[in-house]
């Protein structure tokens, strides 16, 4: 066997072995599709320069479809009981942005491209279109066949206690700094009043707020959601910093200033209020890097039940009707 052969030879087993383990890895289409990461970022930042609020929807809409069954993109499924059809799902955005980028995709390298691949691109590439830094993205994952609306219950609710949270994340074996880092993307999100609404007039059936809302705070959320008024209304998770990926969100959390209470409830348990505090740099504590933790919680958040072999494909259009 020549050199050449050798080579290709050990790039071939060391793909197959990668792919057996279940692990994406860094390069994957480095020969077989190496435009992937410049298709995929040009219609990202094209879309975002003509509407913002694409890039809290594509990560978000990541974030959706890794906890459901593993970062397999079933949540681009069509049909009239998929993921895309739950509840939680009803509002997210970016879907046509996938579809461009493999669009484009299948002209370049047709067939060999995932849409889980793309939308794990997506989202590394709405946080540097939004200020945040850039990581390295590993690649290889195969698109789900399944997707189902009732797996969806497996996501994180806006409103669950903390402990419910920790246990979620736990489930797909990640811990609790990646929950409070994977959290801080609501730094470019908004949500609609619908959500929250109840933690301003009362709360629990106490007639009266969350009490853990900042009182300076309050008049400021009543105005944007007054009682009775649009649920579909949209606020800013991260006030005064919406659009900049940046610690500001910590900041709120911090001062009272969490709009989901499954935000505000970071700061109730003492190991998650202790992270949020690293991230602010408080003086006596161990500072952490946000832009460094969120690239790495991504990473491990990406690789979620990956699918491999016949577990999954490379579909040909990524929004599809199972």
């Amino acid at each position: 066997m020549d050199s050449k052969k050798s080579i290709l030879y050990v790039f071939l087993l060391a793909t197959l072995i990668t792919l057996a383990l279940g692990q994406a890895r860094i390069g994957f289409y480095q020969t077989s599709c190496p435009q992937v990461e410049t298709i995929v970022q040009t219609a990202v930042q094209s879309a975002i320069n003509s509407n913002p609020t694409i890039a809290p929807g594509l990560l978000r809409m990541f974030f959706h479809d890794c906890f459901v069954n593993g970062c397999d993109a079933s949540i681009l499924i069509d049909g009239a009981s998929s993921e895309k059809t739950a509840l939680p799902n009803s509002l997210l955005r970016g879907f046509e942005v996938i579809d461009a980028a493999k669009t484009q995709l299948e002209t370049a390298c047709p067939g060999v491209v995932s849409c889980a691949d793309i939308l794990a691109l997506a989202a590394r590439d709405s946080v540097v279109q939004t200020g945040g830094a850039s990581w390295q993205v590993p690649l290889g994952r195969r698109d789900g066949l399944v997707s189902r609306a009732s797996d969806a219950a497996s996501l994180p609710g806006f409103n669950e206690p903390i402990n419910a949270l920790i246990t979620k994340f736990s489930d797909k074996n990640l811990n609790i700094q990646d929950l409070v880092t994977l959290s801080g993307a609501h730094t470019i999100g908004t949500a609609a009043c619908v959500l929250f609404s109840y933690r301003l007039y009362n709360y629990n059936n106490t007639n009266g707020p969350d009490p853990t809302i900042d009182p300076d705070f309050l008049p400021t959320l009543r105005n944007l959601c007054p009682n009775g008024g649009d649920g579909t209304r949209r606020v800013a998770l991260d006030t005064g910093s919406v659009g900049n990926f940046d610690t500001s969100y910590y900041s709120n959390l911090r001062n009272g200033r969490g709009v989901l209470e499954s935000d505000a409830a970071l700061m109730n348990n003492p190991a998650t209020k202790a992270l949020v505090n690293r991230f602010l740099g408080i003086r006596g504590m161990a500072g952490l890097s946000f832009n460094v933790e969120f690239g790495r919680s991504m990473v491990r958040m990406g690789n979620i039940e990956l699918k491999t072999g016949n577990q999954g494909e490379i579909r040909r259009v990524c929004t599809t009707t199972n």
